[in-house]
């Protein structure tokens, strides 16, 4: 599992206790196993990136070198999906890649444990000369999460070697006695903590401890216009009041936060990211779930800054962004960490890769004005933002990421505490955990989210009471479970249904699907007058390649007194379109009275389709928040 805290009762399901039998996630997981990890692979070899590695074993550093300084992190992070994927099937390729990579990632490794292709050899700057922007601290992270994987699915081996030998290279350097210095990029604090969890090593932990608290004090170098909230180093974690900054960097650093508060005992921190979850969750984050409303700093804008046309909500932030909510879950069981995960799967990180898995969106904006074209087919693409997904970018993070996160997406779908059993996310498939009491063995047949029905049924239960624990999305008003007891109704929240389970029962969840209006908070400046439609977990948008030809998408307007109806795997709703007024030639677009535009197009019905869906049949306009007729 690729989080385990030592101090929590409640524990996530290791990759073979749920094994999916197709439906949404297992879909995209084998997309993930049979496309993006070789498309990954190609790129990082195509571009020289894995190269690097083989030109500093041999001393051949002082040429130009390939790719970003973070370059090895993505290495790392396909290193880590390939050790999930072969834990998860047992496939004989991504092992044999895994064990190909280690040893070309080994050779480069210095004798005292330090590792990192951009600095420190000949014809490079040195070592930890640029905190700031180097983000070596950042790709040791992400090494020794990789190893977290390869511990926790096949034991130790070359991999773990390497990534230890990395971790005491970075706890003598940087020990009490050491550099007092932090990464501008958090990442290190992470993977020391979940790595020494994984090898019983308290020194690690204890590191990563040193990281947080040192964060907040201002020491990091400025870069260009960026402050020190760009770094989180302007307040002390246990400070903040929200994330703000680079989205991508706030929610590493809270990940590995979580997981030194939980270990330690630390339980202030532990309650002031909370609170920090909260606020930005409450203030700061899109329906989709994304985070990160700005461009220039790839970061949180203030409250309620949540502009849908400008929001870049990274992949990538995503991704954290469920790292995060899933430790917070662990350490408390409360349901609104897993009903956040649920948002941001199906309409942040389903959304990124392509139907063939070989292109991605790096941004996950809400409103694309216009149909893109600008996408580089077979090409690196510098731009991130864009309307259409690209094969690899200059910066080329969001894929691997991706990889690493669908390549163990069971691992996040159910916990276990003591003699209970709780589902949190709804796959088909079969589940097998250890309880106190002995094995519980469930299987269970959905097509969630197409459907609201999740049947249940035991296959093999101890004979002693247990419980199975249901969560039920906090937007499903009118659910009902149906088991051993009779049918009841069921809130927001959890479900549970306890007692001594026989093989053959069966436990039944229905959950309503049909499509709903969704109204933005009145303070939310960009959107307000606008409403978007949803449809269980999944958030609908309005796409130009289901609009008829001469209806525009920026003057529709949706009839809210009209109910969305269900269709396929989206709704169906009514709109109509004014008609764009003149426009006085060379003056502001501003006048002393309303404007007055008729209804030119009348009322008719236009289709929606599931947001992660949008431009998988090429360029097209889109928007999630449409104003209200």
């Amino acid at each position: 599992m690729p989080v385990a805290p030592t101090a929590n009762r409640l524990r996530g399901i290791a990759l073979d206790e749920y094994r999916l039998a197709g439906g949404f996630w297992g879909g995209l997981q084998e997309t993930n196993s049979t496309a993006t990890l070789r498309h990954c692979l190609e790129w990082m070899e195509r571009l020289g990136w894995i190269a690097n590695f083989d030109r500093t074993a041999d001393g051949d550093t002082a040429g130009p070198r390939p790719g970003w300084q973070f370059s090895d992190s993505e290495i790392y992070k396909l290193v880590e999906a390939l050790a999930w994927e072969h834990g998860r099937t047992g496939d004989a390729w991504a092992n044999e890649t895994l064990e190909a990579l280690t040893d070309r990632i080994a050779a480069a490794q210095d004798d005292d444990g330090y590792l990192n292709t951009c600095y420190g050899h000949p014809g490079q700057a040195d070592r930890y000369s640029d905190l700031s922007s180097g983000h070596e601290l950042y790709c040791t992270g992400h090494l020794l999460q990789a190893a977290v994987a390869r511990v926790r699915t096949t034991g130790e081996d070359k991999l773990v070697d390497v990534a230890r030998r990395a971790a005491d290279h970075v706890c003598r350097e940087f020990g009490a006695e050491g550099r007092q210095g932090i990464c501008g990029h958090p990442e290190i604090e992470v993977g020391l903590a979940e790595f020494g969890r994984a090898l019983g090593e308290p020194r690690y932990l204890e590191q990563a401890r040193r990281f947080v608290e040192r964060r907040g004090h201002g020491t990091l170098e400025p870069v260009a216009l960026l402050d020190a909230s760009y770094f989180q180093d302007d307040v002390p974690v246990i400070e903040a009041d929200a994330w703000r900054g680079h989205a991508v960097r706030a929610l590493y650093l809270a990940a590995g936060a979580v997981d030194v508060a939980v270990d330690t005992g630390w339980t202030d921190l532990l309650r002031a990211l909370e609170r920090q979850w909260a606020r930005t969750v409450e203030r700061r984050t899109y329906l989709t779930g994304g985070m990160g409303s700005r461009h220039q700093d790839e970061g949180f804008g203030e409250d309620w800054e949540l502009p849908p046309d400008r929001a870049y909500c990274e992949t990538c932030a995503g991704i954290a962004s469920n790292m995060v909510s899933w430790r917070l879950y662990l350490a408390t069981g409360r349901v609104e960490y897993a009903d956040l995960m649920e948002r941001t799967f199906y309409n942040v990180i389903a959304a990124s890769p392509s139907e063939d898995g070989r292109s991605f969106f790096y941004a996950n904006p809400l409103h694309q004005r216009t149909a893109a074209a600008d996408v580089k087919p077979g090409e690196v693409n510098p731009r991130a933002e864009g309307g259409v997904r690209a094969p690899w970018f200059d910066v080329s993070c969001c894929p691997t990421n991706l990889a690493r996160t669908l390549a163990s997406w069971q691992a996040y779908a159910a916990a276990v505490d003591g003699d209970a059993l709780t589902l949190l996310q709804y796959a088909p498939g079969q589940i097998r955990v250890e309880l106190d009491g002995g094995p519980l063995a469930l299987r269970v047949d959905t097509t969630y989210p197409l459907e609201g029905t999740v049947r249940i049924e035991v296959l093999e239960a101890p004979d002693r009471e247990v419980e199975l624990r249901l969560r039920i999305p906090d937007w499903a008003a009118g659910a009902a479970v149906t088991g051993p007891h009779g049918r009841r109704a069921a809130e927001p929240g959890w479900a549970s249904v306890r007692g001594v389970l026989a093989p053959g029962a069966a436990v039944v969840l229905e959950l309503p699907m049909g499509p709903r209006l969704t109204w933005p908070d009145e303070r939310i400046d960009a959107v307000r007058g606008c409403v978007a439609v949803e449809r269980g977990p999944v958030v609908l948008c309005a796409e130009t390649v289901d609009l008829p030809d001469d209806l525009p998408i920026d003057r529709l307007r949706i009839d809210t007194r009209a109910a969305p109806r269900a269709e396929g795997d989206g709704a169906v709703v009514r709109m109509t379109a004014r008609t764009a007024p003149d426009v006085a030639e060379g003056g502001v677009p501003f006048r002393a009275r309303p404007q007055r535009s008729g209804w030119d197009f009348p009322p008719q019905e236009v289709r929606l389709v599931p947001y992660h869906r949008w431009a998988q049949r090429g360029g097209s306009a889109m928007r999630v928040f449409l104003p209200v007729a």
